[in-house]
């Protein structure tokens, strides 16, 4: 797994408001110009060239139907315009809902997201051998996007990449 490369830190900042406008407002046109933020940063010459698709963090069924969009697969549908790869939106499937991340210690994140994600069959030869672009709006611990590297690379994948927007601040992190 590569290492996590988010566009700002968001303490409480015009980011993390843009963040929270898209995920509990419905503000779905902010998540262009977060994409178009996000498309900007530099990454190895290898990895861009090799990079197979962008996979969005699913939501589960439930959060996805109260919100009515996944604002991770908005991003990542943004930024595949951008980069010009396709985003497999449906490549993971939250199988099972969890508590809200926002609230948890960094060891009951872990637990929370364990074997909450699958692999959706159909796309497993697709990301056999890839290297995947791992898509969410904000990494804390990396335990969700952890626990949805772990199901790719079990599914084939050869080499996972996160992309995130922002890095909020987790309980251990020092001022």
């Amino acid at each position: 797994v590569r290492a996590v490369r988010s566009v700002c830190w968001m303490p409480a900042s015009p980011a993390s408001m843009i963040v929270h406008a898209l995920k509990y407002d419905g503000w779905t046109k902010v998540a262009a110009g977060m994409a178009e933020r996000m498309s900007r940063l530099s990454w190895p010459h290898d990895v861009v060239e090799e990079r197979a698709a962008l996979v969005p963090v699913p939501l589960a069924a439930a959060r996805a139907r109260e919100r009515g969009y996944n604002q991770s697969a908005l991003l990542a549908t943004e930024l595949a315009k951008r980069w010009q790869i396709p985003h497999w939106s449906a490549a993971l499937i939250r199988s099972r809902a969890t508590r809200s991340q926002t609230e948890l210690t960094p060891e009951q994140r872990l637990g929370n997201v364990a074997g909450s994600f699958q692999l959706d069959e159909p796309h497993r030869e697709r990301i056999r051998g890839s290297h995947i672009v791992l898509v969410d709006d904000v990494v804390t611990t990396a335990a969700t996007l952890n626990e949805c590297a772990r199901v790719l690379y079990a599914g084939g994948a050869r080499i996972i990449s996160y992309m995130t927007f922002g890095r909020a601040r987790a309980s251990g992190d020092r001022l």
